[in-house]
């Protein structure tokens, strides 16, 4: 039990590292993007480039869905005296951290002297942090399979992880305006300087990378004959082995979906305290108020899940969610009610994500059963592949809409007009409420793997699979 109990701590230790370098760049990397990267004094120029690097982003995001399988794949075929995903874990934090940290810079000035070459620079370190990132976003979230099969215990696994993973996410939250401003010499109307998000970057990238550490040193998968192939899934078989994973690939779209609607407003939430409030000190509060919601709400997992089942959680949250929307788009520059509507809207996710991973964790068996082949990496990966889907198209309607609405670099809140602030509320508030309900609506008719069938599953394998695996 100790070493149980020991094993879930140092696993939840790297998810805290893992998301707190997450949400430094999907959340928070745009916001330096707009209101840092380029100050030529020329708005049209300034807003050109913004353009440019979102444009980069993007794409690098859409074409890294083919090499993530690939990725996923090359991690279930790893064999070391320290198992298939630790290398990539430890290895993957530490360059990821050394290269985020160079994105948080102009190269030297090179926006303004030689932005080509900037441009350059930019998409090549953008690709080698991403992929570095990707494996080990791969590995991290793999190695839940392999440290248990029963439904139950991964739960409680993966409620540790998540308490780790919100702690580390909210902490972002915490962290960044104070850390910035501290370490900014110029407060540019409350958006930091470059400097500032520089060492906010080298802080967070170290901070993750101790994490992977520790989680290196602390966590063994599980030796079992059901993790056993007597064949690897060949390279030119990789997307067929996931095509035919009916429920992976349902309950891969519903939470893309889902997904897009979420990050809008999360990543707009900075956006929100800085230019509608004016005021982006007073984010950090609600960072605390997020993190103490969200350790409840992940808590509170393990024991919601039995005694109601993962469906009736995930729509439970998608209503609390859905309300906490309307609340915020009604609170205009009420601080108390604007903390108020943003932690309801925060507070049910860190449930629905446990509930999209048990389930395509346990799609790994589902694939097993109607395969003959077990893939963990490879169906593991498609979560993080779909949160970088939504991440690279979030980032894009950010960047977009910042230039817009008028929320780039020079802005305040007192320059922001009325029909910028409409436009605003537009992409904030109306579309995310329009894609959680369709994510909704395709959980509720296409994903039908539930506790109870993947029960099933593991008796018919754990029966059979010595006369089924190939």
């Amino acid at each position: 039990m100790h070493n149980k109990l020991l094993q879930r701590i140092c696993y939840a230790c790297g998810t805290f590292g893992h998301d707190l370098f997450y949400y430094m760049l999907a959340t928070y990397f745009m916001m330096f993007v707009t209101s840092n990267l380029f100050h030529t004094g020329d708005t049209s120029r300034d807003s050109y480039m913004i353009g440019i690097a979102t444009t980069i982003i993007l794409v690098m995001r859409v074409a890294e869905l083919f090499i993530d399988p690939f990725i996923g794949n090359l991690v279930d075929k790893t064999d070391t005296r320290w198992g298939n995903f630790k290398p990539w874990v430890i290895t993957g934090a530490f360059v990821a951290a050394i290269t985020l940290s160079m994105l948080f810079t102009d190269f030297g000035g090179l926006t303004l002297s030689n932005p080509t070459l900037y441009f350059i620079l930019f998409t090549v370190v953008y690709f080698i942090m991403d992929v570095f990132y990707s494996a080990k976003d791969v590995a991290i979230w793999s190695m839940i399979p392999a440290l248990s099969f029963d439904s139950h215990e991964r739960e409680i696994t993966a409620t540790f992880a998540r308490v780790g993973s919100v702690f580390g996410q909210q902490l972002v939250a915490i962290m960044v305006m104070p850390v910035v401003l501290f370490f900014s010499m110029n407060k540019n109307g409350g958006a930091g300087d470059p400097h500032g998000w520089f060492m906010f970057a080298v802080i967070g990238g170290a901070v993750a990378t101790l994490g992977a550490i520790i989680l290196g040193l602390g966590t063994h998968e599980q030796k079992s004959a059901l993790r056993e192939n007597k064949t690897q899934t060949s390279f030119k078989d990789v997307f067929k082995v996931l095509a035919k994973n009916d429920q992976l690939m349902w309950i891969a779209i519903a939470y893309l979906v889902f997904g897009l609607g979420q990050n809008l407003v999360n990543n707009f939430n900075l956006y929100y305290f800085t230019y509608v409030l004016g005021d982006s000190t007073k984010f950090s509060i609600l960072g605390v108020i997020n993190t103490i919601f969200g350790l409840m709400a992940v808590a509170l997992f393990p024991a919601l899940t039995t005694k109601f089942s993962r469906r009736k959680l995930f729509f439970a949250s998608i209503t609390v969610m859905i309300v906490g929307l309307i609340l915020y788009y009604l609170a205009g520059t009420n601080l108390t009610m604007v903390l108020v509507a943003a932690a309801l809207f925060n507070l049910p996710q860190p449930l629905v994500f446990l509930v999209v991973l048990m389930t395509i964790t346990d799609t790994v068996e589902y694939g097993q059963l109607k395969l003959g082949h077990r893939d963990e990496a490879l169906v593991l990966c498609v979560r993080p592949l779909v949160d970088k889907l939504s991440g690279a198209l979030t980032s894009a309607i950010v960047g977009a809409t910042a230039i817009w609405v008028g929320m780039t670099s020079g802005a305040t809140a007192a320059s922001i007009t009325s029909t910028g602030l409409l436009r605003f509320q537009l992409v904030m508030f109306a579309v995310p409420v329009v894609l959680i309900v369709l994510a909704s609506i395709l959980y509720r008719a296409k994903v039908t793997l539930t506790e109870q069938e993947h029960a099933r599953i593991v008796e018919e394998l754990e029966q059979n699979w010595d006369k089924m695996s190939k």
